[in-house]
């Protein structure tokens, strides 16, 4: 029986491969300027594959360029810029300054009005902040549950998110004027017999501006807490059930280690907040901020030591914001300090 014949196709080796012939030219080494580049800065690793290997070690910085880009330009610039204005006497409208040095830190201290301001700011802080951080979550925990017609409820609270600061201060001072809806029904329920004077009273004006930065975050915040929700174990609750625990208990010592980090999360950002509230102070109080400026906040009074066209002193401004950039970062480290802790 005849074998039948296999022809050998002969396999062609890829350019560049095998041994160069006595004629083949060797590739250029690469001169030491090249060298010292790759040197400093290495491409992909041996193991590197697919796009990886023709990724440059500029790619990621090219992608991020106008991110730091728009950071520089409008956080660290004007940041800096406020620092070193504050050792200045400038104007707001600009022109010839002079270098003061401590000066306006100096004034700052012994500025009584500085320290209404900053007494107003803590307060605000010291009471918004609490309420904001528990009521979002019972909130959060009211309509968490999918009952027929939640979906409203839901949308409901979220409204006053969506609403404009002006808006919603235009509404609350109709609300609560000497004839407005508030006193109004007070009185025609002969629960009070005069007017209570929400927008002209210090402390009131004070407390209303409260409410109003509550009532218009609790749907924000309340979404915070939803999703924290989410990642609650239900076992958790079955277990604690059937052991014993009420709703209360359940709430103390199942939900809220479990929405623990939203919790710091949320209390941060309320305090940050609220020592820079300016809207709701300035739609209740008036453009002075309250009677004789009672009701001033630091940014409220930045504004109307620093930026006033005839008599503000930018620097002297600039001095107070520092001061505020300061009572801020103070405020946020101690918040990371205090996750810290609780985490270990």
């Amino acid at each position: 029986m005849t074998q039948p014949t296999v022809h050998q196709v002969p396999v062609t080796a890829p350019p560049g491969a095998g041994a160069r012939g006595p004629g083949a030219s060797s590739p250029a080494s690469p001169g030491p300027l090249r060298r010292a580049l790759r040197s400093v800065t290495p491409g992909p690793s041996a193991d590197a594959g697919g796009a990886a290997l023709y990724r440059r070690w500029w790619l990621p910085w090219l992608w991020m360029t106008p991110a730091i880009v728009g950071a520089t330009v409008f956080g660290v610039f004007p940041f800096l810029n406020t620092v070193v204005v504050s050792f200045t006497d400038a104007k707001p409208l600009g022109g010839a300054y002079d270098v003061v040095g401590l000066a306006n830190y100096r004034r700052m201290l012994g500025d009584p009005d500085f320290w209404l301001a900053t007494r107003n700011s803590l307060l605000y802080a010291l009471i918004v902040v609490p309420l904001m951080v528990l009521l979002p979550l019972l909130l959060a925990i009211l309509v968490e549950k999918n009952l027929p017609g939640i979906g409203f409820f839901r949308s409901a609270f979220y409204t006053p998110v969506l609403a404009s600061s002006v808006v919603v201060g235009l509404s609350w001072q109709w609300l609560l004027s000497d004839q407005g809806l508030v006193n109004t029904w007070l009185l025609k329920a002969h629960i009070i017999r005069e007017a209570i004077p929400f927008l002209s009273d210090s402390w009131l004006i004070l407390l209303s501006a409260m409410g109003l930065t509550l009532w218009k975050g609790l749907g924000w915040y309340m979404i915070f807490y939803l999703a924290a929700l989410g990642n609650v174990p239900r076992e958790l609750h079955e277990a604690a059930a059937v052991d014993g625990a009420g709703a209360v208990r359940r709430f103390w010592n199942v939900t809220v280690p479990g929405v623990r980090q939203s919790m710091m999360l949320v209390g941060t950002l309320t305090g940050i907040g609220s020592l820079r509230v300016f809207t709701e102070i300035y739609m209740l109080g008036g453009s002075t901020g309250g009677p004789g400026g009672a009701d001033r906040t630091l940014p409220f009074y930045i504004r109307d030591v620093g930026l006033d066209p005839l008599t503000g002193n930018a620097g002297y401004g600039a001095a107070v914001s520092v001061a505020l950039f300061a009572l801020t970062l103070g405020l946020t480290l101690l918040a990371q300090r205090l996750t810290k802790e609780d985490e270990s």
